[in-house]
């Protein structure tokens, strides 16, 4: 990754006790409202290349949910990785308990401010250990929504990192058999940087563009089976369904209504 003239050097700093009773919150926070949150196991499998080189990961943006899940994915796949994600800045300027939790201000309106987020990008990633989370829709948008462009920042920082990796993935809540809704989560396959170095910024939006698309496609297939075998629990939440759900089915069952399941599929 090659050094520019004037570039800055400074990463956010994040202190680690406060980040850690972050985590000690968010897990069981994360319990109160999902039922699990699953990765899709075969996509997990791919990340084990992306270790000790830049990594950029970005994906699509359903809900008000995603900046914790994302954090909560980082601690828990990246654990060797600080989690690093670019936000609007004057949002930051009013939640600034955020700068403690890898969240740095952009103002991508500008030009000044696009340079800014590119220099600011390219320091953390060269500072190895490191991982950016970006949801370069820009906009809350539905999971079956596929009209929203890519925001062109990403395509412009990946066209300026000579190696590493950018790994598309995919979010989308579901509700299954419980009361609590499931996080479900696909890793795409990771694009190595290096071997498509002197793609135009055309090209590179385009190239991660699709790339984020198909991944969403394969995930709405598996959400839509409504199957828990291809997925790897990454947190048990609570049953949800309760007692009274259960006992209405089994009441069910007493009469002839099948075989009673109970709710819980990610044993």
């Amino acid at each position: 990754m090659s050094r520019k003239k004037g570039e800055s050097e400074e990463v956010p700093s994040v202190p680690k006790w406060f980040q850690d009773g972050f985590h000690r919150f968010l897990r069981p926070f994360l319990r109160r409202h999902f039922h699990t949150v699953a990765i899709e196991r075969a996509s997990r499998q791919e990340l084990a290349i992306c270790s000790n080189v830049p990594l950029i990961v970005y994906g699509n943006h359903p809900s008000w949910w995603d900046p914790l899940l994302a954090h909560f994915a980082n601690r828990t796949l990246f654990p060797e990785r600080q989690f690093y994600a670019p936000i609007d800045a004057d949002a930051l300027q009013q939640y600034q308990v955020f700068k403690k939790l890898g969240f740095y201000g952009v103002r991508m309106q500008s030009i000044s401010g696009a340079a800014e987020f590119l220099r600011q990008s390219t320091a953390i990633l060269r500072a190895g250990n490191t991982a950016i989370w970006m949801t370069p829709e820009g906009r809350f948008a539905d999971v079956r929504d596929r009209t929203a462009r890519l925001l062109p920042g990403l395509a412009h920082l990946c066209s300026k990192i000579d190696h590493g990796f950018a790994v598309p993935f995919a979010i989308e809540y579901a509700f299954w058999e419980e009361r609590l809704p499931e996080c479900l989560i696909s890793m795409g396959r990771p694009i190595e940087l290096e071997q498509r170095s002197g793609r135009t910024k055309e090209e590179w939006s385009e190239l991660l563009e699709s790339a984020m698309r198909t991944t969403q496609d394969q995930l709405a297939k598996l959400a839509i089976a409504r199957d828990a075998e291809p997925f790897e629990s990454l947190m048990k939440g609570r049953a949800g369904a309760g007692e009274t759900y259960d006992f209405f089915r089994r009441f069910r069952r007493g009469r002839g209504a099948g075989r009673f399941h109970h709710g819980d599929q990610f044993e």
